[in-house]
């Protein structure tokens, strides 16, 4: 905790002369930016996964009509499809995975009073006079929604809504153009493990919109984390799935 809190102070002492007071949210969002980067190539392997996936929808669809009357050899099929084809259907969750370490960092570095057995001196720096380890609660305290903090939050609150908003839309464009397990058989049974696989498939697109809860509950210097990493990851994703079509079809291999 004591190097990462070294490394924050320091690149905020480097964004000092452009950002002064700001300068430690402007670290922040650095920093963020930094580890962004650095699971791109993750990023670009999942969206690759996922091209793959709609690429596999004529066969899946000859695996139907071949196996409608065995469910459990459909299902099979499927997996085994998948696997000769190097596609994983929980690939795209690896980016947020390696990153949660990052946040969780951010989190506990601006929630402590004491980094190392000394005062956290990064409690000090503030945005719009905003501190970084204030949360929404103190801003409402201070001035209420309409005071300077609070309005802070509600820029945040704003630019998270939209994030989601995309977000959600483009996942469920996505996840309707990538062809899944089937969830029954013809006798309408459910297949072993089909129930986990479709609630998932629900709540996936939703899940863009728990951001704001998020930023409701942590400090303000992980707040600035979680809206810089969403904004990235929206803009990432608009770019590396740019060839799917709202309607799902065809796509070309990402580069």
């Amino acid at each position: 905790m004591s190097v990462f809190a070294s490394l924050v102070a320091r690149l905020a002492d480097l964004l000092e002369p452009f950002f002064h007071a700001s300068a430690a949210a402007a670290a922040i969002v650095l920093f963020t930016a930094c580890v962004r980067l650095a699971i791109h190539p993750l990023s670009r392997a999942t969206a690759r996964g996922q091209k793959a996936r709609t690429k596999l929808a004529p066969q899946i669809a000859e695996l139907r009509k071949k196996h409608r009357k065995n469910p459990e050899r459909l299902q099979k099929a499927i997996l085994e499809l998948h696997a000769k084809e190097k596609v994983s259907p929980l690939s795209g969750c690896l980016p947020s995975l390696f990153q949660l370490p990052a946040f969780f960092l951010m989190y506990h570095l601006f929630s402590n009073q004491q980094i190392g057995g000394e005062p956290n001196e990064l409690l000090t720096h503030t945005l719009f006079a905003s501190p970084l380890g204030d949360r929404w609660t103190d801003a409402l305290a201070d001035g209420g929604v309409l005071g300077a903090q609070g309005l802070l939050y509600v820029a945040l609150f704003a630019v998270v809504a939209a994030v989601a908003t995309f977000t959600y839309r483009r996942t469920k464009q996505q996840m309707a153009a990538s062809p899944g397990m089937p969830v029954a058989g013809p006798d309408g049974v459910q297949l072993p493990g089909a129930g986990a696989m479709g609630a998932m498939t629900k709540v996936m697109p939703l899940m863009s919109f728990a951001t704001l809860i998020t930023v409701a509950v942590v400090p303000l210097a992980a707040a600035l984390y979680v809206v810089t990493s969403t904004t990235w990851s929206a803009v990432e994703r608009a770019w590396l799935y740019r060839d799917i079509p709202a309607g799902g079809g065809a796509v070309a291999t990402a580069g």
